[in-house]
């Protein structure tokens, strides 16, 4: 085997983690150095994600973005499957019953007012300023802002073949401005909640001043035995991982020779939404484990909550920086006017709704609640915890989790927006009908998350 530089399969992935890792420090550097950046809340994943960007952009580097998308696909589930793994702690938050539904419900009612937000922009443009403008491709807003990159590319790519010239760039440009929009317009955001006195900011006390038991538990397995504990930890991580593989590939495979139609619908959205198995199967590891030391069969606790929360922000932080320097900005030519208002609406709805709806769903960490959805429904999971973890760096409120568990209900509650975004490009009566249902929808699921907090108020 060649070892040498001309072996770049070899030494491609060194290279391209060596430019995350310079830009992190770089820009934690910057963020110590400058004041007006420490002032800013900018995190410092997403600092170095657009130091990347912009060496990109200038020819400086050269980044393999075919990685960068698999570490960022690869670091949502890692991070998430470690969070999982996580003993919980003891206090427990008003409303924990039924949140998971509501979080569904909040997810879910986000998607129909970005889908009525935007079918209602492309309608009224295509019967104005842009005659021949597809006008179907309003929905592109929830699968861009709401469901991330990869929806956004599969139902612009259907649209592209349903006659709309550029469906897939568009529906990649709303994807990225998204991205954008929950790093740039959530920074903001936390400045001025941040200014008014509504955040606690402040990270933790220096870890020297905190108590033995915030880094290890009674009963856990030792700090260095013939195993290190870290290496236990990444271990279990990784196995829960290789156990979301089987499980995904094993229900798209039987799916598939069952009913070829449904399996290849189904197979695009489960490996898509990995993370949500692979943190179940993490919580089932983490019952099975706990339930093996009380019978008695384990006699030690494996997991160790500092050292999984490390292993969570290093895959949080790598998948943050490899998904900001991944985007392509010749994706936003084209359709700047519909690109532009959809952008801009899309954001300021979805703030408003969520802060309508999440002092119902989140009242005792409500900013936290707000933050990480707004931070999640304009672009992607990953982006709703790095804003999450400016205001709860530890993770210590259940917001984090939220967005799995909630993402999980959302699956089901969502499933009519599929069925909508097909019927929407079959005839422009067709389009004004799935507006009219999406914002019936929206009604309907707002009316539950009301009723399930009047119930809980009443309780």
């Amino acid at each position: 085997m060649d070892y040498s530089a001309a072996n770049q399969a070899l030494w491609n992935i060194i290279i391209q983690l060596g430019l995350i890792a310079g830009a992190m420090l770089l820009a934690n550097l910057l963020r110590q150095k400058l004041a007006f950046i420490r002032r800013s809340l900018m995190p410092i994943a997403v600092l170095a994600g657009f130091l990347l960007l912009l060496a990109k952009l200038v020819g400086l580097v050269k980044l393999d973005g075919e990685l960068m998308e698999i570490l960022v696909y690869h670091g949502i589930a890692l991070g998430f499957i470690a969070m999982s793994l996580r003993v919980p702690p003891e206090k427990k938050h008003e409303g924990g019953e039924l949140t998971g539904l509501k979080s569904g419900a909040v997810i879910v009612s986000s998607y129909m007012i970005q889908g009525v937000t935007g079918l209602l922009i492309t309608l009224l443009l295509s019967y104005t300023l842009m005659p021949t403008l597809f006008k179907a491709s309003g929905l592109l807003l929830p699968m861009g802002y709401g469901q991330g990159p990869g929806q956004a590319n599969n139902i612009g790519s259907s649209y592209e073949a349903l006659g709309f010239a550029g469906g897939r760039s568009f529906g990649l440009s709303i994807a990225a401005a998204g991205y954008l929009v929950a790093c740039i317009a959530g920074v903001v955001i936390l400045n001025v909640l941040s200014r008014r006195g509504k955040l606690r900011t402040g990270r933790r006390a220096n870890e020297e001043e905190l108590s033995a038991d915030y880094f290890q538990s009674k009963g856990e397995i030792p700090v260095s035995d013939s195993i290190d504990k870290l290496s236990v930890q990444i271990a279990l991580v990784i196995l829960v991982y290789l156990a979301t593989y089987l499980a995904v590939w094993g229900l798209t495979s039987g799916i598939g020779a069952v009913a070829p139609g449904l399996g290849k619908t189904l197979n695009s959205l489960l490996w898509g939404f990995n993370f949500i198995i692979g943190a179940a199967l993490a919580m089932l590891l983490r019952v099975l484990l706990e339930k093996g030391r009380k019978s008695g069969v384990i006699r030690r606790q494996y997991q160790n909550n500092y050292l999984l929360n490390r292993i969570s922000g290093f895959f949080f932080d790598i998948m943050i920086v490899a998904g900001i320097a991944s985007i392509e900005l010749s994706d936003l030519q084209g359709l700047w006017l519909p690109f532009v208002l959809l952008a801009v609406a899309g954001g300021v709805v979805t703030w408003l709704h969520l802060r309508l709806v999440c002092k119902k769903v989140y009242p005792d960490y409500y900013y936290e609640g707000l933050i990480s959805m707004f931070g999640m429904l304009t672009g992607t999971i990953s982006s709703g915890v790095l804003l999450l973890r400016e205001i709860d760096p530890g993770l210590e409120t259940p917001a984090a989790n939220n967005l799995i568990t909630g993402s999980s209900f959302g699956i089901v509650l969502g499933a009519p927006v599929l069925i909508l975004v097909g019927m929407a490009p079959n005839s422009e009566l067709m389009t004004w009908v799935v507006c009219g249902l999406a914002a019936a929808y929206l009604l309907l699921l707002d009316l539950l998350i009301f009723k399930l907090h009047k119930r809980k108020k009443v309780k």
